[in-house]
């Protein structure tokens, strides 16, 4: 530093005591938020579903946005892992049609409906988690658990479903070509719903997408980053996940990022009004 010259410390002191300006402190205030609602997801939401959970929240902020305040607070949501298939088909079934062709949309709830049987590890062995997903509202309306995974899980899956949500006659299910889901006993249980029976294509899972993707979901966001003792805690973080977050709580893209029950309720409410 030059003779006689003194570096301008006051100048300094004085920036840092200067009171935050307005813009500051939005972004401090949002940021608070976007924490909020990204550990309120259990650290599972992306930039675009913690946007769409603070405008439905009435809070107006660009999404851009809250893509940059989440990668400066290091808010990353949990990474996908590869699950394990469970299919196992059976030779000996007779031909089943595809009646959905990758179609997982419906006009109504209950009139089509995915399901697929997934593994979930504990300290005590594994346990088996069937689904009944309603292509309306995208709710798992139906499921199962067990210790082991023959045709009585998926068909209490399917008996839940009904018990849940009128199912018209000649809905549709769809499922991939497990022997669960081939066997006598599975068939004898949608007939006595008056249900359709529909198949993917052995070993093609786009042709069961949607109930992969929940299967991936569930894995991803609630039971990769978990630690299951006993089948007794996995059962339960299954119900948490499923009843108190997927359904009531998580928005999901297809339905105009909107949570699965609040779209069914919906339906319901507007059917007895009319």
């Amino acid at each position: 530093m030059p003779p006689g010259r003194c570096f301008p410390v006051r100048g300094f002191y004085e920036w840092l005591d200067r009171p935050p300006s307005a813009g500051e402190r939005r972004r401090v205030e949002l940021t608070a938020m976007i924490e909020a609602v990204f550990i309120g997801s259990g650290r599972t939401y992306g930039y675009r579903r913690v946007h769409a959970e603070l405008v439905r929240g009435g809070v107006e902020v660009d999404d851009d946005l809250v893509r940059r305040l989440m990668g400066a607070k290091g808010l990353v949501p949990v990474q996908v892992k590869r699950r394990r298939g469970l299919t196992v088909p059976d030779r000996a079934a007779g031909p089943i049609p595809d009646l959905v062709g990758r179609d997982f949309t419906a006009t109504v709830p209950g009139v089509k409906m995915v399901g697929d049987i997934t593994q979930i590890d504990t300290g005590e062995g594994p346990l088996y988690l069937a689904s009944v997903i309603d292509c309306y509202s995208k709710s798992v309306i139906g499921w199962a658990v067990d210790e082991r995974y023959p045709a009585s899980l998926v068909c209490a899956a399917v008996d839940m479903a009904a018990r849940r949500v009128p199912l018209p006659d000649g809905a549709v299910f769809h499922s991939d070509r497990g022997s669960q889901y081939t066997s006598g006993d599975f068939a004898a249980t949608l007939a006595r719903h008056e249900n359709r029976q529909s198949v993917g294509r052995t070993g093609i899972c786009f042709d069961n997408a949607m109930a992969e993707s929940f299967f991936g979901k569930l894995k991803t966001e609630w039971v990769h980053h978990r630690v299951f003792a006993t089948r007794a805690d996995a059962r339960r973080e299954i119900i948490r996940f499923i009843e108190g977050f997927y359904n009531r709580r998580r928005l999901h893209s297809g339905l105009g990022y909107r949570p699965p029950a609040e779209v069914l309720d919906e339906w319901f409410a507007n059917r007895q009004v009319a």
